[in-house]
């Protein structure tokens, strides 16, 4: 009778973990048909969202801040006199950033101006020298009229004197006309030719120097010919020279070519800066854009225009920035390396290279929350075509 009391309650217990391993069995199953149904629906989710946005867009977050910084260098050698900026302070383009001493560009404007008026002087004496040129020139001409009337008269003279000649050598043989007659006949008639010989060399005498005046008058004329005291070539020259004195003077108070931010200030008080060394560098904070390192099977359908979406490390995903597609690297960051990569070995592993591309950013976002240099981003393209 202990046998037939024992059975009924083992076969309960039994019915009980059956019933017990089918529930977990049917829990289990119910558990894993909804694992399945959300994989599933996951997995929907994510084909849905990559054909309708995924395929759509690149992405990366090898990207970081760049902009055209501006250098600002001394146009010339001098000393340092006053240095009004420091690092990390804010400038406006045409801000006074350094002084340098002035003494010697005043010098030189002080030479410059004294040339100039030198250089003014000798036009208004060339000038004033031709007009005595001229004069010299008609004295000269007066003197070639004077001469020839002298020829004029030395051969009147002559002839006179040849005629008395023949005259008195045709009577000399009948004794009408005595010896000492006849030899003071023939000592006039030389006389006159001597006399007609020196008007003539007076002409010729006349003549060249009136020839000389003439070509010093044409010399002095070319100089002043065509030009005003204000034209002349040795005046332009001067006043070139004068503009270059005072350009330097100008150029003693150094500016910023930019708006921006200084940073890397090299310069001090008292320090004597060499012709283009550089002493400080503006960052323009309003002009900054992004260069993405993007994979280049990324790159397959990127064009230059298209929207872009960046969200910078030190403000979160809080705030993006919009921008586009600006061009490409004409090399991978591997290329223009200092040091190129070299894999042409029999190891050789091919490694995805990456190229930069330049994105532009909107004007306004950047005033309201500005980039530094070398900030890290993030940077999706649309490559929709929308």
């Amino acid at each position: 009778m202990a046998d037939d009391a024992a059975s009924p309650v083992s076969e309960s217990e039994a019915a009980s973990d059956d019933a017990a391993k089918a529930a977990r069995t049917a829990a289990r199953r119910t558990w894993l048909t909804r694992l399945a149904i959300a994989v599933v629906v996951l997995g929907l989710l994510w084909a849905a969202w990559y054909f309708l946005i995924g395929r759509n867009h690149v992405s990366t977050d090898n990207a970081y801040v760049n902009a055209e910084v501006a250098q600002v260098t001394p146009l010339i050698s001098s000393q340092v006199i006053a240095v009004n900026v420091s690092d990390t302070a804010a400038v406006k383009r045409g801000q006074v950033l350094v002084r340098l001493d002035p003494t010697n560009a005043q010098i030189a404007i002080a030479q410059a101006e004294a040339d100039l008026a030198e250089a003014r002087r000798r036009y208004r004496q060339t000038f004033a020298t031709s007009g005595a040129l001229g004069a010299q020139v008609r004295a000269r001409g007066a003197d070639i009229v004077q001469a020839r009337a002298q020829l004029t008269s030395a051969n009147a003279d002559l002839e006179k004197a040849r005629i008395d000649l023949q005259r008195r050598e045709a009577i000399a043989g009948s004794g009408a006309v005595s010896g000492e007659e006849l030899t003071a006949a023939r000592k006039s008639f030389t006389a006159a030719q001597a006399a007609r010989a020196l008007a003539d060399a007076r002409v010729s005498q006349a003549e060249a120097t009136r020839a000389a005046a003439t070509g010093e008058l044409a010399a002095n004329e070319a100089l002043v010919s065509g030009a005003t005291i204000e034209t002349d070539p040795g005046v332009l020259a001067a006043k070139a020279k004068l503009a270059a004195a005072r350009l330097d003077l100008a150029r003693t108070i150094v500016r910023a070519p930019i708006d921006g931010v200084v940073t890397k200030r090299q310069v001090q008080v008292g320090q004597r800066v060499a012709q283009g060394s550089p002493i400080m560098t503006i960052v323009p904070l309003t002009a900054v854009y992004v260069d993405a390192n993007f994979k280049e099977r990324q790159l397959r359908n990127v064009r230059v225009g298209m929207p872009a979406t960046v969200t910078a490390d030190i403000y979160g995903g809080g705030v993006e920035y919009h921008g586009r597609v600006a061009g490409f690297s004409g090399g991978t960051g591997a290329s223009m390396a200092l040091i190129p990569a070299q894999n042409a070995t029999g190891n050789w592993i091919k490694v995805v290279q990456r190229l930069p591309v330049r994105i532009e950013l909107d004007p306004k976002e950047l005033a309201e929350h500005p980039l530094r240099i070398g900030l890290s981003t993030e940077v999706e393209i649309d490559i929709s075509g929308k």
